[in-house]
This record gives structure tokens, sequence and C-alpha cells, in this order.
């Protein structure tokens, strides 16, 4: 679980928005990247983002 401080902070490196916690990802509100949680530390990096599925999209 992310410190609630720190999820505020945090924002998609890709759309500059609010992320959410979902399980063991943080996901854009806006775009849908999906980001991973290591050992309590968010990994922020385009390259490690899963790509929303494109049922989501539509």
């Amino acid at each position: 679980m992310i410190d609630r401080t720190l999820l505020e902070l945090l924002a998609c490196p890709v759309c500059k928005t609010a992320v959410r916690e979902e399980g063991d990802r943080l996901v854009c509100v806006r775009c849908g990247r999906r980001y991973p949680v290591r050992d309590g530390i968010p990994v922020m990096l385009v390259e490690e983002a899963e790509q929303p599925s494109e049922k989501r999209n539509q």
C-alpha cells in the first residue's frame, strides 16, 4: 500500500494526471496506463507501464 501523501503527489508521466492504486499497480485516471509497484516503490517509467486494453478505450 502506498502512503496517501505520496499517492497525492504522483502523476502519470504521460498525461500528467492523477493515479489511483489498484492492487499492486498505480493506474492513470486519464489514459489508463498501469504502473507497477515493486517492494512498495512506484515505478513511474513509461517503459515499465502496461498499456490500457482496447476494451477500456471503447
